[in-house]
């Protein structure tokens, strides 16, 4: 028999905070990844940090809206090791999308190759964690409402990506951020909306944990990694401005003060534009 699916036991409270971590994901994810784009140096590191960035927020995004999710009557649980696995794919993919942009382009065949397997990588990350549910009855898909799930994934990472490479300063990839939060969870609600569950045996059994007692045990580890995320943007000019502090507003560097009138300074040949000094 079919059994009573119930995606908003919690009200609206986990679609807010599941969409939140997506977009505290996407935001310090994007920005590593811009970084990476800006500079040379330490870009493996950046495009690494960047990848385990999103991939633990859209994993504690899909498992704070799983919290919400109940089957009337029917006791769930979630194998820890298939759990944790879609976390690895969702990190491991998401990254080799990353890679590709961080060291191609934000453009093109690199762009539609990197924002297709960071978007297969997030669909991957919600099915296998769909797979590590345990319950007493087989869960079914409307294969079409799979796949609308699936563009809607690839859409929004290459859309994300695209924006990483815009290079724009911190509003430019909040904004993203945001747009990619509301992406991930609308592929995630998606995905939900195509799910049936056939129970079997009776109903009347009695839950013995909440979703949530059962997954909260488990994001520790994923908030670590936004934690450590977080730190290092917030102590990295560039990644929080989007220039290196030694710019003006414009961009522009700055000129070297002069610590006297006419000293240091030499006024320009007639002819012949100043250019700005650099440091």
């Amino acid at each position: 028999m079919q059994g009573t699916v119930d995606g908003f036991s919690y009200g609206l409270v986990t679609p807010v905070v599941a969409y939140l971590m997506a977009c505290l994901g996407g935001a310090l994810g994007l920005r590593c990844t811009t970084r990476a784009l800006r500079t040379r140096s330490w870009r493996p590191g950046w495009l690494a940090l960047g990848s385990a960035a999103i991939g633990a927020g859209i994993w504690t995004m899909h498992f704070v809206a799983m919290m919400g999710f109940t089957v009337r009557g029917i006791p769930i649980h979630y194998d820890t090791l298939t759990t944790f696995a879609s976390l690895g794919i969702a990190v491991v993919m998401v990254g080799i999308g990353i890679f590709i942009v961080g060291y191609r382009g934000a453009k093109g065949a690199a762009l539609f190759t990197g924002g297709t397997i960071t978007g297969l990588g997030v669909a991957s990350m919600h099915y296998l964690g769909m797979a590590g549910m345990r319950l007493p009855g087989e869960l079914e898909y409307n294969t079409v409402m799979v796949a609308v799930s699936v563009v809607i994934a690839m859409a929004a990472a290459t859309a994300s990506l695209w924006a990483a490479g815009q290079v724009r300063g911190f509003r430019w990839s909040l904004g993203a951020s945001l747009v990619m939060g509301l992406a991930v969870s609308g592929m995630h609600y998606t995905g939900m909306a195509a799910l049936r569950v056939q129970v079997h045996g009776s109903t009347g059994s009695p839950v013995d944990h909440s979703p949530a007692e059962l997954l909260a045990p488990m994001m520790i580890g994923p908030l670590v990694i936004l934690v450590v995320a977080g730190a290092v943007v917030m102590l990295d000019p560039l990644l929080v401005m989007g220039r290196p502090a030694w710019q003006g507003a414009t961009g522009a560097p700055v000129s070297a003060p002069h610590t006297a009138a006419g000293v240091g300074h030499r006024p320009p040949r007639p002819g012949r534009p100043r250019t700005p000094q650099s440091w």
